[in-house]
């Protein structure tokens, strides 16, 4: 990992409103470049904006241009990684809820959430692949909002290379203090697997019903708050990520239990319970 500047979005998205979420993504992605970030994250769902039973009508394709090559020409123009969500268009049953990975090289990535909410699966496909991404810079992986509370996918992301994590959210007000509960589990995922993990969410009135309570967190691989916005209103939260913080502990040789890797002391053969459906 090399040193890297990321910046964090709190962003109010309409449902169905996609071009004025694509201008509110694209003024965040300028006021990014301006403070020099290298990476910039935004809520989930933050281009379709987040509605459950919506999700097949805001569907978009991803092979067609429109939003697609609006973003890759954005991290073109920006020199930046830009990490966005939608429902993604599913031929053969219902969409996906997915973010996208666009690179200034002009590579399109996107990972599909792999662990859907109880309330959102009568109406998304749930994705097949747990995958860390190469970006210039760092390695990343993504857990969309529900799927930071399993461990093993921190676990396994970490283990195919992930150096910082991000974690969109589209979670509503009525779920409770936002920052009281990331604080509650996120900094043992940073901490355990030696990882940056980085949370947005969206805010406001979403449309349809829904008011989002916002916030941005970042949390470092010892597992320290390393920087907080929970304003409740739209922010970018600009954040420097320093690589000795995760090299120090993956790569140091030692004979002391000190800034230990735990993920290499692992026994896998001992934890079959975690495969097994009970």
């Amino acid at each position: 990992m090399q040193d890297t500047r990321i910046a964090l979005v709190q962003m109010q998205a309409g449902v169905g409103q996609i071009e004025k979420n694509l201008l509110k993504i694209e003024n965040f992605v300028k006021e990014a470049a301006g403070k020099k970030a290298n990476m910039i994250c935004f809520p989930e769902m933050s281009i379709s904006g987040y509605s459950r039973k919506a999700g097949s009508e805001l569907a978009q394709k991803l092979e067609e241009r429109s939003v697609a090559s609006f973003l890759l020409q954005l991290a073109r123009d920006h020199k930046m990684v830009i990490i966005a969500g939608l429902a993604e268009k599913n031929a053969k049953a219902k969409p996906y809820i997915t973010q996208v990975i666009a690179e200034p090289e002009g590579i399109l990535q996107k990972y599909r959430k792999t662990h859907l909410g109880i309330s959102e699966q009568p109406y998304f496909t749930q994705g097949e692949e747990i995958q860390a991404f190469s970006t210039p810079g760092a390695k990343i992986g993504i857990q969309i909002c529900w799927e930071t509370h399993f461990p093993e996918m921190t676990t396994i992301l970490s283990l195919q290379g992930a150096e910082i994590i991000f974690s969109p959210h589209a979670s509503p007000t009525m779920v409770g203090d936002r920052r009281a509960i990331w604080l509650k589990y996120l900094p043992a995922r940073a901490y355990d697997n030696a990882v940056f993990m980085a949370a947005c969410n969206l805010v406001g009135e979403g449309g349809r019903g829904r008011h989002f309570c916002g916030g941005a967190l970042v949390i470092d691989p010892k597992g320290n708050v390393l920087a907080e916005d929970f304003a409740g209103k739209e922010s970018l939260l600009v954040v420097d990520l320093k690589a000795d913080q995760i090299n120090r502990i993956r790569k140091q040789k030692r004979s002391t239990m000190a800034n230990s890797f735990y993920l290499q002391c692992r026994r896998p053969e001992l934890y079959k319970e975690l495969i097994t459906k009970s």
